[in-house]
């Protein structure tokens, strides 16, 4: 059996993976996976949901490896499977529709201070994963994976302006519990600084 080097091109293990080697495919899943399970915890709210929808969305890169044409890189190709099926997998899991009563407005984002506070990319992570699976669908798709809003409403079968909305309102939403963040950081620096 052929061995594969680890500096493998995109052209040579997708020729690999088309011809059945499993040390090719067993290659491209090790590139590919560590990356795809971060892509799919920002759509989802679980590991194990994310595990699932980089299992599906690897079953279907294997399955449909034939319509990679080479135009692209291979990363963006898998990306857009596994951003289809982390959608799917959100979908089975949670409602992408937004009723207005269903998340606080609250104060208007541009009434919020500055929001200097960095963020590690955890808590950022931890902020997308707590905003309404239609905020969080569009969030991530508009503003993280750039995609336009027309292709995120086809994607997520919503109008083109309900995907403008819903990111404008996860965008504010974000903001807010981002100052919301600074803010009880700020506190507890005063605080800190008092007691000492």
């Amino acid at each position: 059996m052929k061995t594969l080097r680890p500096s493998f091109s995109d052209a040579d293990l997708v020729a690999a993976c088309r011809q059945g080697s499993a040390a090719a495919q067993k290659q491209l899943y090790h590139r590919f996976a560590p990356n795809m399970l971060g892509l799919c915890l920002r759509y989802v709210r679980h590991q194990f949901d994310a595990e699932d929808a980089v299992a599906r969305g690897f079953m279907k890169v294997f399955q449909c490896l034939s319509q990679f044409e080479g135009k692209g890189c291979l990363e963006g190709w898998v990306r857009r499977i596994m951003v289809r099926e982390a959608l799917a997998c959100l979908r089975r899991r949670e409602s992408l529709t937004l009723h207005l009563d269903d998340y606080p407005s609250g104060h208007p984002a541009t009434d919020l201070p500055a929001a200097d506070v960095l963020l590690q990319a955890a808590d950022l992570l931890r902020l997308v994963q707590e905003l309404p699976a239609g905020y969080r669908a569009v969030f991530n798709l508009c503003a993280l994976e750039g995609y336009t809003h027309p292709e995120a409403a086809a994607l997520l079968g919503i109008s083109e302006g309900t995907s403008k909305s819903q990111l404008s309102k996860a965008r504010a939403v974000l903001q807010r519990q981002v100052a919301a963040l600074h803010s009880s950081s700020s506190t507890s620096s005063y605080a800190y600084a008092h007691v000492a």
